[in-house]
């Protein structure tokens, strides 16, 4: 990982590095941005810093997630108050002025990288590196697509106010894109391109694309996910590690399992610093941490008690007595720091009784002993697991139950639980399942929208009106561009 991201930040000077001498005179320690880029090697050393932008995928996804049923940020006295953004997050009353600056942050994320995508696209002639960049454009506009709907399709360099496109014409956009970028791409994987993208990164965007497409688009394609999630699994080229957690340990980036993730390293690539904001303070004694934890987001309640004692994946969750790393107790205002998988209320009093509630996330491996406060463990957007679960959901609502089986009881059987029957796999299930799965891999909230659990009531919630299945377009855009309008809502 370590010498990717080397490799990424030397790509990087590359687009930042001129000559500041004599036009006439020689330099040797700089490569002129003037004259680099022309051959397609040079073409292809250029990605590196477009890449960077899927860094951003976890902070920017993460903080949203509190909308589903996995994740709640309560109010702890002073403690994430934060102007009550936390609780409309998860109550979906969220506001698209009041919380313009949450929504904005996704909206500029993508369209940056777009953008820089689109510069860098003018000049490549170079048939790989022209699909690369086409498939990593379509990306950024499907995230886009995903939580806003009706966005912009940005498929050049141009100024002015862009129009603004319909759902079903970005996600037409976004298929056509990845079908003629499809081709020309590597079916290399690991190695030069762990965390690039790919024939089987492609394939999985595809079958998600198609997975929700009834969603998008009001037309389902479940054979068409069936498909690309096939292309992957039958490569051969991906699979299941026996230890489930290996995939997301803090050197991951071995793991057989990883169809696509972003590399983050604690000091060169910044920016996965997860145990900060779920760990309680105390837990710096029991890690030796960098630095104090937050104590802020943990599991909804009902969803920590959805894994059975006998499952794996629950070890995922942190409960129970807290130790120093000497193996002392851990107490909080004399307190003992029993981390209480149960949660009062969204907002609490101030005091430790209220500190300790809320099972904490440890499914990425906290990193000991680590004076930085980030951490090394790469990021999965894409692994295996989820595309077997993706082309079991497809088969069983296509009626191949046979097929939905084989499929969903190889995830089961590694976690360590019974398998699943004809008369027991049921839609509803699957979800569950998928939410065990998939936990805090920031999928759950286009799972509820396609299984139209989104907005079912939950813990603290009864329900929420239909028109938070899309976030509303920031405040911020629609006072840029008058091309945009608001989504319907808001």
């Amino acid at each position: 990982m370590k010498r990717i991201i080397n490799k990424i930040l030397a790509a990087g000077v590359l687009l930042v590095s001129h000559a500041c001498t004599d036009l006439t005179e020689k330099t040797y320690d700089v490569i002129p941005t003037e004259s680099f880029g022309k051959t397609p090697a040079q073409q292809a050393a250029l990605i590196g810093p477009l890449y960077n932008s899927v860094g951003n995928y976890w902070p920017n996804l993460f903080w949203v997630q509190p909308s589903t049923d996995e994740m709640v940020i309560p109010t702890r006295g002073g403690d994430w108050g934060d102007g009550g953004q936390h609780v409309r997050m998860y109550t979906h009353t969220w506001e698209a002025i009041q919380d313009n600056g949450r929504f904005n942050g996704i909206w500029n994320w993508c369209y940056n990288a777009i953008t820089a995508i689109n510069l860098q696209m003018a000049s490549v002639t170079e048939p790989s590196t022209l699909a690369e960049l086409k498939a990593l454009r379509a990306f950024f506009h499907y995230v886009a697509m995903d939580n806003f709907g009706n966005v912009i399709i940005a498929n050049g360099v141009s100024s002015g106010n862009p129009p603004q496109s319909t759902r079903a014409q970005v996600y037409a956009f976004i298929e056509k894109e990845l079908l003629e970028a499809y081709p020309n791409l590597s079916e290399t994987v690991g190695g030069a391109y762990y965390t690039r993208f790919n024939k089987y990164v492609v394939d999985m965007l595809l079958a998600k694309l198609y997975l929700n497409a009834e969603v998008y688009t009001g037309t389902p394609q479940w054979a068409k996910v069936v498909v690309h999630t096939s292309r992957i699994i039958d490569s051969g080229k991906f699979s299941l590690p026996a230890d489930f957690f290996s995939t997301f340990k803090t050197n991951n980036q071995g793991s057989p399992e990883i169809i696509l993730a972003t590399a983050y390293d604690k000091t060169k690539r910044q920016g996965f610093n997860i145990q900060m904001p779920v760990c309680h303070y105390r837990q710096r004694l029991e890690f030796n941490l960098g630095g104090d934890p937050w104590n802020g987001p943990c599991a909804v309640p009902s969803f920590y008690h959805s894994f059975s004692d006998k499952d794996i994946r629950k070890n995922m969750w942190m409960v129970g007595q807290r130790y120093a790393a000497d193996g002392t107790p851990l107490t909080d205002d004399g307190l003992p720091l029993v981390l209480d998988p149960e949660v009062k209320a969204l907002v609490m009093p101030a005091g430790a009784a209220t500190r300790i509630q809320g099972a904490r996330a440890a499914k990425y491996e906290i990193q000991r002993n680590n004076t930085e406060t980030n951490q090394d463990n790469d990021f999965v957007i894409f692994r295996l697991g989820d595309a077997i679960l993706m082309r079991g959901e497809a088969n069983l609502r296509l009626g191949n139950m046979t097929a939905a089986l084989a499929d969903v009881n190889i995830i089961r059987e590694r976690a360590g639980v019974p398998a699943y029957t004809a008369s027991t796999l049921t839609l509803t299930e699957l979800l569950a399942e998928r939410g065990r799965e998939m936990a805090w891999e920031l999928h759950r909230r286009q799972d509820l929208i396609r299984f139209g659990k989104f907005n079912s009531g939950k813990d603290f919630m009864a329900s929420s009106p239909a028109h938070t299945r899309l976030f509303p377009i920031p405040n911020d855009q629609i006072v840029l561009n008058p091309n945009l309008k608001q989504n319907p809502g808001y």
